[in-house]
């Protein structure tokens, strides 16, 4: 197997996951990170895998495809995902972690590594042999222009919203109640704010009528649909919230009836001092993100300890741009990984720095290099990163619309088992015809 070292470039979910898959199987990598030295709007910290935007790595349901993704990032030994399992908090049935403890895990396991060479500073040009840019959608914008002149292409981009997180102490928990929708997890794993049909619809009117940061004309309407801010979603409808992030559905109040419509908070770290706002992401003008939601019950006196704020996240059109092992048409040496590709969320991103680890590894010890099977959740990715249209990209969570359909199909009740059995016996059978 080749001795030189992979170089990575970025040391965030992918980056991470990607330089301990091949450094412990036996591949020297040089792991590249510019923070602290340079700084990006988003992250406050130095350490490898610091998570941003939310703590929650989604559903840890086995039968759900995002539960089902996890188990085969497991199968491999995830630096991720043991990391989040080492450090989770109650968060019902998502697999949510205390951020702080699970991006020093990450940072100290793989300093520990033999193999991995953590370099800071920002790398402006693409070193020599196999590069892997996992530099997320904050790329530098010297490593964005080299990119671009690689693909040929300016960049597709989105823009994505961050949830507020409050201090629990500030709340008068008295108006407030513990409970998980349908007491999955502990039953308790949530803080929720009820609200009345009146005070949900005055809560509404606030969000609608609250002043927003501007956008560019070339650039509005370009949000993530799965991560659009509070504000945008209300505008949408009355009931849209109530069918969204504050459906009541699955949850009782402690007099036994179920509200108009809920905020759920879910604890940010194990103590739960802090809270975020599930589904909150804002880009309202921090002045009004605090009077609006101090009119919400227990939030009079809240203190936030971040604020909601949007940032643009840049991706590329892989399906234009890259083969199916993730690497640049132009130039097969560089491999993209993670949300830079198109991917989104931290459990996917995660996902596709295996992946690329795994296809170098094969290509180095010389063993098949068949990607994943795309009845798989790693395989699905593959396929709709590499194999979307490319006129109609959009970046996607894992979800069983991208796996191909169950042959016969069988009721619906029965669709999420029937894949996540199909998938376990696919990825078996393609880890032994690899040689992993």
């Amino acid at each position: 197997m080749q001795s030189s070292p992979v170089h990575v470039i970025g040391a965030g979910l992918a980056g991470s996951e990607c330089a301990f898959q091949l450094a412990s199987r036996g591949v020297p990598v040089v792991l590249h990170e510019m923070r602290p030295l340079v700084t990006t709007g988003a992250h406050h910290t130095d350490r490898c895998a610091e998570l941003v935007c939310s703590n929650s790595l989604r559903s840890d349901d086995p039968e759900h495809a995002a539960g089902l993704l996890k188990r085969e990032m497991a199968a491999f030994d995830s630096l991720v995902i043991g990391a989040a399992r080492l450090h989770a908090v109650p968060a019902g049935s998502a697999l949510a972690v205390d951020r702080d403890l699970f991006a020093g895990e990450i940072t100290h396991r793989l300093a520990a590594l033999p193999g991995v060479e953590l370099r800071r500073g920002e790398v402006t040009s693409l070193p020599e042999g196999d590069v892997v840019l996992a530099t997320g959608p904050l790329t530098s914008p010297a490593l964005a222009a080299r990119l671009g002149e690689l693909l040929g292409t300016d960049y597709l981009y989105f823009y994505d919203a961050i949830a507020p997180i409050v201090d629990g102490e500030s709340l008068d928990q008295s108006s407030l109640f513990w409970a998980s929708r349908y007491d999955k997890g502990s039953g308790d794993d949530y803080l929720n704010v009820p609200l009345d049909r009146p005070g949900y619809e005055q809560f509404h009117r606030q969000l609608v009528e609250a002043e927003v940061l501007p956008l560019h004309d070339f650039e509005k309407g370009l949000f993530f649909e799965g991560c659009l801010p509070i504000e945008e979603l209300a505008r949408r409808g009355v009931d849209t919230l109530r069918y969204g992030p504050m459906k009541p559905v699955g949850l009782r109040g402690p007099d036994g009836r179920r509200p108009w419509a809920v905020v759920q908070l879910r604890a940010e770290t194990l103590e739960r001092r802090h809270f975020n706002l599930v589904g909150f992401q804002s880009r309202m003008k921090w002045p009004d993100q605090q009077r609006v939601f101090a009119t919400l019950p227990g939030f009079a006196a809240a203190e936030f300890v971040r604020l909601g704020q949007i940032h643009r996240n840049t991706f590329v059109n892989s399906p234009r741009g890259l083969d199916p092992r993730f690497r640049v048409r132009s130039q097969p040496r560089v491999r993209l990984a993670g949300q830079i590709t198109g991917v989104e969320g931290y459990l996917e991103s995660a996902a596709t720095g295996l992946a690329v680890a795994l296809d170098l590894l094969r290509e180095r010890r010389d063993l098949p290099l068949d990607p994943p099977p795309p009845t798989t959740g790693l395989g699905a990715l593959v396929r709709h990163l590499t194999e979307s249209d490319p006129d109609h990209f959009q970046p996607a969570n894992v979800h069983y619309g991208l796996f191909p359909p169950l042959e016969p199909e069988p009721p619906k009740r029965e669709r999420r088992a029937a894949h996540a059995a199909r998938a376990a016996r696919d990825l078996a059978a393609w880890r032994e015809r690899c040689g992993i």
